[in-house]
């Protein structure tokens, strides 16, 4: 008899939804939401601005909590847990790019980079940063603030961050959306050759077809809900 084969989804998403107070009223931003992402997927999400997009994918990172529904991480309840519990989860295997970058202003490049494998206790943490660094061309401009460093600098930190733990999941919101373009084709190149190179998940909410395009699927949102493309 063969061996038992895992084929359970990287992301699950059960009738997951969001409402929140607006006066008197209940605005829904998601709306029961169904999905399933398989492992080493790479997934664009895609919609109009206010779509529900950047809420998805912060439900989907236990950044925010439903108002209704379920998210599974590698078979994992995430809102089965407390908030300590799934930022170890975090930890252990997501990385996120904002599209702010929330670097910390107080933290060099490389001290940004280090932050998330110290936190998890690895014992490599400078080798770790500066390997990544360097692979995004910034071995040069280690020592140096947030502040020091143009828009495109500061979101390749911030990807080789989310890249340092070698995380099974990664989730970008707007990788390019704060880049000129010959920069955000730099990001996007960099992001699918990790990809390719470690299996990770992708789910890259985005505008840009470029992105969209190297995706595997696209999964379109509209209203809360997803839509047929």
């Amino acid at each position: 008899m063969a061996d038992n084969i895992d084929v359970r989804p990287m992301v699950q998403a059960i009738g997951l939804s969001k409402q929140v107070s607006t006066g008197n009223e209940q605005l829904t931003i998601l709306d029961n939401i169904n999905l399933e992402i398989k492992a080493g997927d790479s997934v664009a999400v895609v919609g109009a601005s206010g779509s529900g997009k950047s809420t998805l994918l912060g439900l989907l990172a236990g950044l925010d909590t439903p108002s209704a529904g379920k998210v599974h991480l590698n078979g994992e309840d995430i809102f089965l847990v407390d908030e300590d519990a799934r930022a170890a989860l975090r930890g252990r295997m997501l990385g996120f790019v904002f599209q702010s970058f929330q670097l910390l202003p107080a933290l060099t490049a490389i001290e940004n980079v280090m932050l998330p494998l110290e936190l998890i206790g690895a014992s490599n943490a400078h080798n770790g940063a500066l390997e990544l660094l360097e692979r995004v061309g910034l071995g040069m401009r280690l020592k140096h603030y947030p502040r020091q460093l143009s828009g495109g600098e500061q979101q390749r930190v911030a990807i080789a961050r989310a890249f340092v733990t070698q995380p099974q999941l990664l989730l970008a919101d707007e990788p390019t959306g704060n880049l000129d373009s010959a920069t955000g084709a730099q990001i996007i190149e960099l992001m699918f050759e990790l990809n390719r190179e470690r299996g990770t998940t992708l789910v890259l909410v985005t505008h840009d077809e470029a992105i969209s395009g190297r995706c595997a699927w696209r999964l379109r949102l509209a209203g809360g809900k997803i839509v047929n493309e």
